[in-house]
């Protein structure tokens, strides 16, 4: 039978994980509310820029003159995932589905016989991958010790994805994160960078009105500044889901944990107490067997 003083030590190490784990709740509570209104706010921009590129990707398509940021290279041989996770974990199966996820998509590219590449945004996406992608991690970014996500961090991004697209480096590039849709869920998702996934915006002309885009001063002027800027909206929007979700991943994790605790504390007390009477009756028994002796 355990001793008293151990279930002791062991009732007050669990109540003090439960103190922790209800602090890191409301903690995360608290930053989800502001990282929810983010979202909120960046999604009609983000989804109606998309929108927009993904119909102008529709009326250039095959014109030589359309920009490889548009309508890609014509080749779909080398892909740049990009990962897209927390920096910290304690947030249940968060930052492992994205990378299963991520990691998924690379075996089936690669067994396609195309070549994978990845930028990982988030040290467990990195932590997660380096185990099995070593060689094909091309670039890492961090946001370890930041309090908040600006948009000069996706415009850095961006501007990185940009360049090795310059580099020739790939051919098509994917993000992948998980968006939030509630406290309780946050869905996996694949969307395609470069060249946009036209597939998803097939709704755009009767959304639109059947609107027909007229360039000022000329196609190639507006694109060359419209396109980066989209590139960086759409992983700052990313960045957004992915931030409001963690925070939602962490507060319903650290909930559990701490249902978790009080039910341990629950079986300890009792353990405890049986032990206690246990103990008591034992030396009962004890003295009045040594009382009868005399």
């Amino acid at each position: 039978m355990a001793n008293l003083k151990a279930l002791r030590v062991r009732i007050n190490s669990v109540k003090s994980t439960q103190k922790i784990t209800s602090a890191m709740k409301m903690v995360a509570a608290s930053k989800l509310r502001r990282a929810q209104n983010q979202v909120e706010a960046a999604r009609p921009y983000a989804q109606r820029m998309a929108r927009m590129l993904g119909a102008l990707g529709a009326a250039l398509a095959g014109s030589p003159s359309a920009p490889a940021m548009l309508a890609g290279t014509g080749a779909e041989k080398v892909h740049l995932l990009v990962v897209v996770t927390a920096d910290r974990g304690l947030c249940g199966a968060f930052n492992t589905n994205v990378g299963r996820a991520a990691r998924t998509l690379a075996r089936r590219l690669e067994a396609e016989g195309k070549v994978v590449r990845l930028l990982t945004v988030g040290r467990k996406g990195r932590d997660y991958l380096r185990r099995e992608f070593a060689d094909r991690i091309a670039h890492e970014v961090s946001f370890a010790g930041r309090k908040k996500i600006e948009f000069a961090d996706a415009e850095a991004i961006a501007a990185k994805i940009t360049a090795m697209l310059g580099e020739g480096a790939f051919d098509v590039c994917t993000v992948i994160y998980n968006r939030f849709a509630s406290v309780i869920s946050q869905l996996t998702t694949e969307m395609q960078l470069i060249p946009p996934a036209l597939g998803e915006n097939d709704d755009a002309a009767a959304d639109l009105g059947g609107a027909i885009y007229e360039f000022e001063p000329d196609e190639e002027t507006i694109l060359a500044r419209l396109l980066p800027r989209n590139l960086a909206v759409q992983i700052y929007a990313a960045l957004l889901e992915s931030a409001a979700g963690e925070h939602g991943a962490r507060m319903s994790a650290m909930d559990n944990a701490t249902r978790n605790a009080g039910d341990m504390i629950n079986r300890l007390t009792l353990n405890y107490n049986r032990t206690r009477q246990a103990n008591i009756t034992r030396e009962l028994i004890e003295i009045i067997s040594g009382a009868e002796a005399l």
